[in-house]
């Protein structure tokens, strides 16, 4: 084996991780997230590697929630706006895929927020599910991934750790 992927539900409530998932250097990452029980009601954030829309479809259809980086290739079609934007928040629109494999894995609207971040000064673009929660609040939930980054960070200071 030439290394391994360490794939973590990071519960950032209680800053520990809720389950983690090793596998081998090669394996996609999306296919990670066919391990996990998703819970109806919680919402999961994920990193651009695991966008894929079948398995965000799943996700979708526990009544579970995502938030996920949009692929810079997306293809959709807008099919309404919603108007008096946050600072911030460049656009808030409900899509639908129009690429045929993306569209057959994912056939339902799904919202699209993009999101001017001041500190970072970059767009950043997010697909989810959760239309009863402001623009806002879903690029809040997308910076609070960044507490899994300082987690692995404390790991491999403590632990000594070379590679991950």
């Amino acid at each position: 084996m030439k290394g391994v992927k360490v794939h973590t539900l990071y519960d950032v409530e209680t800053q520990v991780p809720a389950f983690i998932h090793i596998t081998e250097a090669k394996v996609n990452d999306a296919k990670a997230t066919d391990s996990i029980s998703y819970e109806s009601g919680s919402y999961y954030v994920f990193d651009r590697a695991y966008n894929d829309k079948k398995r965000l479809f799943k996700i979708h259809m526990k009544d579970s929630f995502f938030v996920v980086r949009a692929k810079t290739n997306i293809k959709s079609k807008v099919l309404r706006w919603k108007r008096r934007l946050l600072k911030n928040i460049l656009s808030d629109c409900e899509i639908e895929l129009t690429g045929y494999y993306s569209q057959k894995a994912y056939p339902e609207r799904i919202r699209m927020v993009r999101y001017w971040d001041e500190d970072d000064q970059r767009e950043f673009i997010y697909l989810t599910n959760a239309k009863q929660i402001s623009a806002l609040q879903v690029a809040e939930l997308y910076k609070n991934r960044w507490q899994l980054e300082l987690f692995f960070k404390w790991l491999k200071q403590h632990l000594k750790i070379k590679k991950f």
